[in-house]
């Protein structure tokens, strides 16, 4: 079926719907999990393929949950952090069959596994103000050159949002408006590198109806979550995000 057997379409239908539950519930992660579990039984390629499409219709909805108004706000807020993503993701989307992932992978998972378990811990890594600019527009370029790659350039955001307080509703917003604008771009890179082709184009398409029913059931919990108990699970997701990542860059 378009390249790979009905029972990897099957197992992904179902690593799709699970990473769409927990992006509903938290607002991220869906790549995450989905490069995680794909990489088990498709190709680099094929992973990066199925997820672009599910992530970009589900970041539309998330970004417009709240009104095309509050939207549009978050980009104006965030405009500098978008800026270097529209920059570096197609700047990197052409290296990903030259620069080794594994490598890649460990650079990003250790820094956002060290500062999840900081913040899990009760330090305070706030971001002070007159320093904003300068961390907006430097995880900005790392989340550019790590999203070409691989698909994933969620974390050095969420960063960006626990380390300036944004509330529960400014963080899934505001993900939601950067990972769009993200994965829109992504779509294009991969269009012209070859990634996205006749046969990964139908797959990745598909997937995006478990993206969408399970994103649905996760924003019913997400409702219900108080703004502590939100912030903590973010943070518990993005430490296991990252000792994932490092996972992945050991080659276990």
């Amino acid at each position: 079926m378009f390249g790979i057997e009905v029972w990897q379409v099957a197992l992904a239908f179902a690593v799709t719907g699970a990473a769409g539950f927990v992006k509903g519930a938290v607002g991220f992660a869906k790549p995450m999990i989905m490069m995680s579990a794909f990489g088990s039984f498709l190709t680099g390629e094929q992973a990066l393929a199925l997820l672009i499409l599910p992530t970009v219709v589900t970041n539309v909805a998330q970004a417009l949950r709240w009104g095309a108004a509050e939207a549009w706000g978050s980009v104006r807020k965030y405009r500098l952090h978008i800026a270097m993503l529209v920059i570096f993701i197609p700047v990197s989307a052409h290296f990903v069959r030259a620069i080794p992932q594994g490598f890649m992978y460990g650079l990003l998972g250790l820094p956002i596994f060290a500062f999840a378990l900081a913040q899990l811990t009760g330090r305070n890594l706030a971001i002070r103000i007159e320093h904003r600019r300068r961390a907006e527009a430097g995880l900005g370029i790392i989340g550019g050159l790590y999203g070409g790659i691989s698909g994933i350039w969620g974390p050095p955001l969420l960063v960006l949002l626990l380390s300036t307080g944004a509330g529960k509703s400014e963080t899934v917003r505001v993900q939601g408006v950067v990972f769009l604008i993200g994965a829109v771009i992504l779509l294009g890179a991969h269009l012209t590198s070859g990634v996205l082709n006749a046969q990964t184009l139908p797959l990745s398409a598909l997937m995006v109806v478990p993206a969408a029913f399970g994103m649905w059931l996760g924003l019913r919990l997400h409702d219900r979550l108080d703004p502590l108990r939100f912030r903590r699970w973010t943070l518990i997701l993005l430490a296991l995000t990252g000792l994932n990542l490092i996972r992945r860059a050991s080659g276990l």
